[in-house]
């Protein structure tokens, strides 16, 4: 089977263990085959093995080799996927709310990259192996436009072009409560919790630079429906500054709180807009995908006059 190296050279938590940041790095790894690559020596920091407890401090190399195991292999699935444009370099999807991008720990099966496998095999290649094509992601629960790259060529343009912050997305958001303003910018940097490594956060001993443009779109009894731009692509970006604000996002049981007056079906958070240069032709190309019908039966029930009189 072919082996494979990953070299990583920063974190952004505070002295994290090896077999801590290792996971966060590598998703389709286990922490129970991460733990043996480890003790197998398989996995050196600056050119010398460690141990899986061993703190990193910060710009170490650390080199990882393993080979493919038989479940690691991604076998195509012909899932439906929603297209919205499609040609020879690029494919633009409205990816529903649940699916789940990529393959990683605990998402082996049904991923949007199984998906994409089956209907383009030759898609394998371009980019990481477990992840090819993929040059942004949504979050699981959260659903909207998604690029993805069909050849090498605009693969690496495409991710130029995010690298440089060519690329603009748009996401309709609710958000409890009113907003003090009509539209607003977050600056605030966003790392690793401190204590809860799982999360991001604004109380980070690594923060890197986030900045999220909102604009009130509609006034709800109790709630505001947003427009939100993130001009930077932090993980988990827009969920943390609004929390962080005191906004959370309705149906968010990690940043916020999942109960509320009428409960939501999910995270009420999609992905409406996504604008890029076209990696071939140089176009300007701007592709939209509407609210999910499970969200706008949701705002029907809050503009509702029985919901209004409770505001």
């Amino acid at each position: 089977m072919p082996k494979r190296i990953l070299r990583v050279r920063d974190f952004t938590d505070e002295s994290p263990r090896l077999d801590v940041f290792l996971a966060t790095k590598i998703p389709e790894l286990s922490r129970s085959r991460l733990h043996r690559l480890i003790k197998e020596g398989k996995v050196r920091v600056d050119g010398s093995s460690a141990k899986s407890g061993s703190r990193l401090r910060g710009d170490e190399i650390i080199e990882i080799v393993w080979a493919d195991e038989e479940g690691d292999q991604i076998v195509p699935e012909p899932i439906a996927l929603v297209w919205i444009y499609r040609d020879n370099d690029i494919a633009v999807l409205n990816k529903e709310s649940g699916m789940v991008v990529h393959p990683g720990a605990g998402n082996r099966k049904h991923t949007l990259v199984h998906a994409l496998l089956h209907e383009y095999p030759d898609l394998a290649g371009v980019g990481p192996d477990e992840r090819p094509g993929i040059v942004h992601r949504l979050d699981k629960e959260t659903s909207g436009v998604l690029v993805v790259a069909l050849n090498l060529p605009a693969y690496e343009e495409l991710q130029r072009q995010f690298r440089s912050r060519e690329i603009s997305k748009s996401y309709l958001a609710l958000v409890e409560g009113r907003m003090p303003r009509k539209e607003g910018v977050i600056d605030w940097s966003i790392g690793r919790h401190s204590k809860h490594g799982d999360k991001m956060s604004i109380k980070t001993r690594r923060p890197k630079k986030a900045v999220t443009q909102w604009e009130v779109k509609e006034e709800l009894p109790g709630f505001s429906l947003l427009t939100v731009r993130p001009l930077t692509g932090r993980t988990h970006q827009i969920r943390v500054h609004l929390a962080a604000s005191g906004r959370p996002l309705i149906g968010d049981a990690r940043y916020g709180r999942i109960k509320t007056d009428v409960p939501c079906p999910r995270l009420f958070l999609h992905a409406n807009t996504l604008e890029l240069t076209h990696p071939t032709s140089g176009e300007r190309c701007v592709f939209t995908a509407p609210m999910p019908p499970d969200l706008e039966e949701y705002l029907s029930r809050l503009r509702e006059p029985d919901n209004r009189a409770k505001s």
